[in-house]
């Protein structure tokens, strides 16, 4: 394996771990985890593919310098700022419903809302 690639190799496996947990868990504080490992294997996808070897932060030096792009790091900070809003209000439902059905398993909710 190319150290080159292992950043990319570590997307995959956190992305493909959150997404088996959001769709195999039943318990949906399991589920936040989950998304929330999604989240952060975007954001080191954007990373990776946004630095440049040998580019530096695009301040007016010399000609023939190569700058990195700071767009993509904006939007990553932009899209932190977003999915910790999202667990906030993910977690704040959590409890919600915690407190209506006394728990917060999926299937027990589904069979107190077929029963009722």
């Amino acid at each position: 394996m190319s150290v080159g690639l292992f950043n990319y190799w570590v997307v995959m496996f956190l992305m493909m771990t959150g997404f088996y947990i959001v769709m195999a868990s039943r318990n949906l504080i399991k589920k936040m985890v989950g998304l929330s490992l999604f989240q952060t294997s975007v954001f080191i996808l954007y990373i990776t593919m946004a630095k440049i070897s040998g580019g530096t932060a695009p301040i007016l030096a010399g000609p023939g310098t190569t700058y990195s792009n700071p767009l993509p790091h904006v939007l990553i900070l932009t899209a932190i700022v977003v999915g910790v809003a999202t667990m906030a209000l993910g977690m704040a439902i959590i409890i919600r419903i915690n407190d209506e059905y006394g728990t917060i398993e999926e299937d027990e909710i589904l069979s107190i809302d077929a029963s009722d």
